[in-house]
């Protein structure tokens, strides 16, 4: 059985409620992370990532889409590279690692796989954007 490692690592920024970051859409802000993990590892072929999973919880409104596919592609990732988003709520992104592991362990997929959680509450929360506090 192969074994799946985390080999580098990276977060987008915090931001404060209502603040810079309030009105950027969970995929482009899911693109930052791609693109400098990309940018760290100029070695890695693009073409050879098997797939990109990402865990969101409430893919609402705008987000009603797969989140990994579309931050993927904003990445410049090419478009052979598949992504899905998993929903689990508040262990979404924790299950994204989980689905990741499997299918490294398995064989299914290769090394070169992202895998990430994310959630962008302003944008998913309904009222989130005008800046109404939960």
């Amino acid at each position: 059985m192969n074994q799946a490692f985390i080999c580098d690592a990276v977060r987008t920024p915090f931001g404060r409620f209502g603040g810079a970051l309030a009105t950027m859409r969970a995929d482009d802000l899911a693109a930052l992370p791609l693109k400098a993990l990309l940018a760290r590892n100029p070695g890695l072929d693009p073409s050879r990532i098997d797939d990109v999973i990402f865990g969101c919880a409430n893919q609402a409104g705008e987000d009603n889409r797969n989140v990994a596919r579309m931050a993927l592609l904003l990445a410049g990732l090419p478009e052979s590279v598949p992504g899905s988003t998993i929903n689990r709520l508040c262990g979404s992104s924790l299950d994204a690692i989980g689905v990741a592991a499997r299918a490294i362990k398995s064989g299914g997929d290769a090394a070169d796989d992202r895998r990430r959680g994310g959630e962008h509450v302003p944008r998913a929360v309904c009222g989130g954007e005008s800046g109404e506090r939960l």
